[in-house]
């Protein structure tokens, strides 16, 4: 157990928009854009942290196409492949910091995103060591993964992992296990994901990772102590955790 914090054992952080810059939002924009669609908050929720299949058929019925959906998947990292020779893939100021920050509380630290093992063994392999294994988890097949993270791979209590997260749809599956979270939204200018969280509830948003130091989880800690992440009241929720495991691998 933290010295540092009672109830939080394990954090569980985005790679692409936490760790790393957004190579995702701005290319569904310059792909709607581009077909004279709308671009709407509505349409970001529809498609950010969805299974590919689902991402691209909503995609697909927003810009009018009548490809498949391993069409529009191709087309879509082939125009992501053009942004990212424009806007290398890079850790985010204070990524690292983040990671030791966590560690130093006391916590066990995975990262988790939709791509393969590949894309965090090329841009955080330098760091893998700041993590607990795996290291890193891929959400493809169960997005966006927190019940599947919590419970499934870690065998723990929905209090007991903490969330940092730059998607609402995160947030909101989240809010809905009552499980404790820290939102870090795009700072891309089209982006919706700040005005959506807030939407949800999200209690602590950051604008920079250096935002979330001891005194943060500290307060994140005893709110999930109290039961109270989502919600207000000095009474603690009753949750079932199973037992926990002598470790988290």
């Amino acid at each position: 157990m933290s010295p540092l914090l009672s109830t939080l054992r394990l954090a569980a952080v985005n790679i692409d928009g936490v760790l790393l810059n957004d190579t995702f939002t701005p290319v569904i924009h310059r792909m709607v854009v581009a077909h004279g669609a709308a671009y709407t908050p509505e349409l970001e929720q529809a498609v950010l942290s969805q299974q590919r299949v689902a991402a691209a058929r909503t995609l697909g019925a927003a810009i009018g196409s009548t490809a498949t959906h391993q069409e529009l998947l191709q087309a879509y990292f082939a125009e992501r492949e053009q942004y990212v020779r424009e806007n290398p893939v890079r850790l985010l100021d204070g990524a690292v910091s983040l990671l030791r920050t966590l560690r130093s509380a006391g916590l066990e630290v995975i990262c988790y995103g939709g791509l393969d093992r590949s894309h965090f063994d090329r841009h955080l392999g330098a760091v893998s060591s700041l993590f607990a294994e795996p290291g890193y988890i891929s959400t493809n097949d169960f997005r966006p993964g927190v019940r599947e993270i919590v419970r499934d791979r870690f065998g723990l209590g929905y209090q007991e992992v903490l969330f940092i997260d730059d998607v609402a749809k995160v947030a909101e599956s989240a809010k809905a296990l009552d499980v404790p979270f820290i939102g870090h939204p795009s700072d891309f200018e089209y982006s919706s994901q700040r005005t959506l969280m807030r939407r949800q509830g999200v209690r602590h948003l950051v604008r920079t990772l250096y935002e979330i130091d001891e005194a943060l989880l500290r307060t994140v800690d005893s709110e999930s102590a109290r039961g109270v992440c989502w919600r207000d009241g000095p009474e603690p929720v009753a949750t079932l955790a199973p037992a926990r495991p002598e470790r988290l691998s």
